[in-house]
Formats: C-alpha cells, structure tokens, sequence
C-alpha cells in the first residue's frame, strides 16, 4: 500500500510539472518566436539530460541490440511526444493553461478507457463500466466549466 501511495504521488508530481513545461517551453518560442524549436529545444535538453542519467546508472549499451526485435511502430512514440509538447506550445497561449490540460487530461483519460476496456498495448484487461463512465463525465463536465469560467 505505501509503495502504491508512492507511484501516486509520482503521477501527480509528473502531471504537476507540465503546466510548468508548457510555461517555461512557451516562453522560449516567443523569444525566438517560433513554437516548434521551444518543443525541439526541450527534446535536446531531455535527451542530454536521460542520457546522464543512463551515465549516471552505469547503463549497459550494448542491450540497445535488442531493439531490432521491437516493431518499428514503437518509434511512433517519439513523434507522438513530440506533437504533444508542441501542441501545448502552440495551444496554452491561446486557451489558457487550464483549458488546454483540462483538455489534453479529457483526452488522456477517454484513450485509456478504451485501452483498458480492451486490454490494448498489451495492458490488463480493465472493462469500461458505468462509474468509470461516470468519473468520465465528470472530467469532461469539468472540462465544460473550465472553458465557460
């Protein structure tokens, strides 16, 4: 039970820390005024800093082999993370930080329903019943709030 409270605290550290990505990404697009190189300049700072991190942990490179048994769709992955940060650049400025997260978290949780109902990317088996249909409404009810107030 207390690692579990752990992992939460962690899931609420990391969605925490977004709005201020976006904050601190958005301020570096108006400077050079172009959005998409604040996404690629937080991409560079990131993959220097993992790799220091791998450094740090004293990683064993030579078990990158192994990705050629990985289908080249698991590399969709980075351009997905890619369009996200660079979709927050883009769009928090115009809607509002708590708009645009409201929004992207509406998103995030419909998608994962649908993983879990069907046990998609090899995730257990979750079935969409009606209180987590009705957890959904709520998000998506906040959401309207949000964008009238």
């Amino acid at each position: 039970m207390k690692q579990q409270l752990i992992y939460i605290a962690f899931a609420v550290l990391a969605g925490a820390v977004l709005p201020l990505q976006a904050g601190l990404n958005i301020q570096l697009g108006k400077s050079v005024h172009q959005p998409i190189f604040a996404a690629f300049a937080s991409f560079l700072v990131g993959t220097i800093g993992l790799f220091i991190y791998l450094m740090i942990l004293k990683f064993d490179f030579s078990s990158i082999l192994n990705i050629k048994e990985v289908s080249p769709f698991v590399w969709v992955a980075g351009l997905l993370g890619a369009f996200y940060v660079a979709t927050v650049i883009i769009l928090a400025p115009k809607l509002g930080t708590a708009l645009t997260f409201s929004l992207i978290v509406a998103g995030q949780m419909s998608l994962s329903l649908i993983f879990d109902h069907y046990g998609l990317m090899a995730l257990p088996v979750k079935q969409i019943n009606w209180q987590r249909f009705l957890g959904l409404a709520f998000l998506i009810t906040g959401v309207l709030l949000i964008r009238k107030f």
